[in-house]
């Protein structure tokens, strides 16, 4: 058992002490899965990859009813923060009380027409909440590895999946997500 299966059990137990211990043991790792995520963004995003850990880890560990069966399933669950967090970021800049998801462009590029990455990672979100219904392990596969950007090894190794199963299933969802987001794109 790892030390932060341990600290994890003790965060589960309540101990107040615990989660000042885990955030050393898994800050490293988290910060460079925000940071792989973050260098897919376009230039001038304004969330950085420390806050978006940092939020994500007040939502992992702010709640009383959080409970991980290990690190894995720890790991999924910062995945699905950082997901809902780039989610939620893409909306808000999408209202229309910011721009109404119209972008700011010089005048050397008035003549080019884009689809905005907001956009896109919201059709990716809602798609995915789709594709979830189907496959609920492939949904997860998909968040660790478009929204964490981690490799295939060590998603498969977090789900608990052979890696050739999740490399079968990765290539799965990504036809589906293809085909399904060229309806709604």
């Amino acid at each position: 058992m790892s030390d932060v299966t341990r600290i994890l059990e003790r965060v589960e137990r309540g101990d107040p002490q615990a989660a000042g211990e885990l955030l050393p043991l898994v800050y490293d790792e988290l910060r460079k899965l925000a940071a792989v995520r973050m260098a897919s963004e376009v230039a001038g995003h304004t969330l950085q990859p420390t806050a978006l850990v940092h939020e994500a880890w007040l939502r992992l560990v702010g709640s009383e009813d959080q409970k991980w069966s290990g690190r894995g399933h720890f790991f999924g669950a910062a995945a699905e923060a950082m997901r809902r967090i780039l989610v939620e970021t893409a909306r808000r800049k999408a209202r229309l009380k910011h721009g109404g998801g119209q972008q700011r462009i010089g005048l050397t590029s008035l003549d080019v027409a884009q689809t905005s990455s907001d956009e896109q990672l919201l059709a990716v979100h809602e798609a995915l909440e789709r594709f979830a219904v189907l496959d609920p392990v492939g949904a997860e596969l998909v968040k660790l590895r478009f929204f964490v950007g981690l490799p295939n090894v060590e998603a498969a190794q977090l789900l608990g999946i052979p890696e050739r199963t999740a490399k079968r299933t990765w290539a799965y969802a990504r036809a589906w997500l293809h085909e399904e987001l060229k309806r709604t794109l």
